[in-house]
């Protein structure tokens, strides 16, 4: 259990603040996330890393130094927003362009994606890396679908060190591609994490076994056993990682790795040095050359039970950067000149806020989008633990808990927005930036995504109307399936959005009202997301665990369906009233 909090809505935050606090002399809080405090190198390559919290030292720790520049931060388990990645790139940019690395997780993709366009779009050269080094995530058929653990610390220490050395954006994402290549990670759980707030662990392993293969947010392993001793897992560890050498290296004899040993979050650092013991033997007895070794907590997953290995497989290029010297607040090595600190006005974020000029209509509707947004928090907040049941079946059980962040989120921003005179379209956009920010993940990208559609097909000059509302619908539909990537069939919210999006705009083009098109492809929306059971997942965390979801519906097209007929029952409500007035 989590011992230590206040709120578990305002933990993220305040860990971020305490953690700068304590860091002051290398990194400094931006929004989003935090960037180094001490001078870069102008024009040299920014690396931004980022994911959600709960993985300390990734992703905060590894700022400084030889290592990275700035650090996009979620919430716990939550992917950061386009918005907060966005922030902290900007805050990094040293004229060089900028990488933004992370995990391959679906949230991350989106988010670290869109903030790569917006980057872009406004002239700074932007290139992204998703690192792929869990070997029981995907086959190597399939590698690019792996996701990332522990080596994210190796391809981000490559990555870092190519940028400190002066290498150009081009070469920087080179070099790194090369060490992701080189990576390999396998890990183990013996019990789960428990967030702050939570009466329960996101998964549990039976007493006296180990998960083999299971994810740093949870998803379930690919496999149980008993528990083994130091030494068997340590065999276990190098059997499988040895069992699977990188493209281009025809056997292990003679080559140079680096190693990392993680600990997950609860095994402490004697256990692991146990572990590491029979390890550099079984690395030894295979005569490779470990070169500057690694054992501690680098990667964990909150307070997870559970170690990973780590292997990269290095040539003389990666062997430089991987002993490059680094000095981040979680991550020394060797000895660097210390750059000089930031003034204090370069250290100040100005941010400001313009609203567009709305019809006093538009505020008028903004007033009742905010009612619908209100009310759909209510229903979430009431669904939260039968949405995160739904997704524990085969995901890491989150998806009640993001949704809820989300909404409550969205919900405060439309509110500030519209005590401000902001319009329908506009409350509906910053609603949508602000549900991206506290949810993370893949559902708060794909909510914000859709929410920014139907804000700017509404505008902010008449009220919405049938047509621009389901015009809004099927831009969502199509910004969903653009970043997203799924299709229907993939077993996720696509099933719902789809056939939704094309009874509501069939019914609005034979002349139905907002109301009873809405209700009516609302029904639709609900016998979709039910036959979602019958589906098997070719997307996200549950789909290396498709036949175990066999039955179950998809979360995201559930929570979907919910929203889309607390919208219709409050739509009927609202022609109830003003017919009978």
């Amino acid at each position: 259990m989590t011992y230590l909090f206040n709120q578990p809505s305002t933990f993220a935050n305040e860990l971020i603040e305490g953690f700068v606090a304590a860091n002051a002399d290398k990194v400094r809080q931006v929004p989003g996330g935090v960037v180094r405090s001490t001078r870069s190198q102008a024009g040299s390559v920014a690396v931004v890393v980022g994911g959600g919290s709960g993985h300390y030292p990734a992703f905060a720790g590894l700022v400084g130094q030889g290592l990275a520049h700035g650090a996009a931060m979620g919430n716990l388990f939550a992917s950061p927003s386009a918005q907060q990645i966005y922030n902290v790139a900007r805050a990094a940019d040293n004229g060089g362009g900028v990488l933004l690395m992370f995990g391959n997780y679906a949230g991350d993709v989106l988010h670290f994606g869109q903030a790569c366009e917006r980057l872009r779009s406004e002239g700074i050269p932007c290139e992204l890396l998703a690192v792929t080094d869990d070997i029981s995530s995907a086959s190597v058929s399939e590698i690019e679908k792996r996701r990332g653990v522990a080596g994210d610390l190796t391809v981000f220490k490559v990555a870092c060190a190519a940028s400190e050395a002066g290498y150009d954006l081009a070469e920087v994402l080179r070099v790194s591609r090369h060490a992701n290549d080189r990576t390999r990670s396998f890990g183990v759980a013996f019990s789960g994490c428990t967030l702050p707030g939570a009466t329960r662990p996101l998964f549990e392993v039976e007493k006296g076994r180990m998960a083999l293969g299971l994810g740093i947010h949870g998803e379930p392993g690919i496999h149980e056993t008993d528990v083994p001793t130091a030494d068997d897992l340590a065999e276990i560890f190098v059997d499988r990682l040895l069992g699977e050498l990188p493209q281009g290296i025809a056997a292990a004899e003679g080559q140079r790795v680096a190693v990392i040993l993680n600990g997950l979050g609860s095994v402490k650092y004697e256990e692991l040095f146990v572990v590491y013991r029979r390890v550099s033997q079984l690395l030894e007895a295979a005569k490779l050359q470990v070169i500057e070794p690694d054992v501690g907590e680098f990667v964990t997953s909150f307070n997870m039970a559970g170690a990973s290995l780590t292997l990269m497989w290095l040539d003389d290029e990666l062997e430089k950067f991987w002993r490059a010297p680094a000095n981040a607040p979680a991550y020394r090595k060797g000895s660097v000149i210390v750059a000089e600190p930031l003034s204090a006005s370069e250290r100040r974020e100005q941010i400001q806020e313009t609203l567009p000029q709305a019809s006093a209509e538009s505020q008028e509707s903004a007033r009742r989008v905010l009612r619908l947004l209100e009310a759909i928090a209510e229903m979430l907040q009431a669904n939260a633990e039968k949405l995160g049941d739904i997704d524990a079946v085969a995901g890491d059980g989150d998806h009640g808990i993001g949704m809820e962040r989300g909404i409550l989120g969205a919900v405060e921003k439309a509110r500030e927005v519209a005590e401000r005179g902001a319009g329908a379209g506009t409350l509906l956009c910053r609603a949508a930036d602000a549900w991206a920010d506290k949810a993370g993940g893949t559902s708060g990208a794909l909510w914000g995504v859709a929410l920014t559609a139907i804000g700017t097909a509404i505008g902010d000059q008449q009220a919405p109307d049938a047509r621009r509302v389901a015009t809004g619908v099927r831009h969502a539909q199509e910004g969903i399936m653009h970043f997203g990537k799924a299709k229907p069939g993939d077993k996720t919210l696509v099933d719902v959005l789809v056939p939704f999006a094309d009874s509501l705009n069939h019914a609005v083009a034979q002349g139905a009202s907002l109301t009873d098109a809405w209700l009516q492809a609302a029904q639709v929306a609900h016998e979709a997301a039910q036959a979602t059971a019958q589906l098997l997942p070719k997307m996200g965390r549950a789909r290396p665990l498709a036949e175990k979801s066999l039955g179950t519906p998809d979360a995201g097209a559930i929570s979907m369906a919910m929203i889309i007929n607390t919208v219709g029952s409050r739509l009927k409500d609202n022609a109830t009233a003003e017919q009978g007035a």
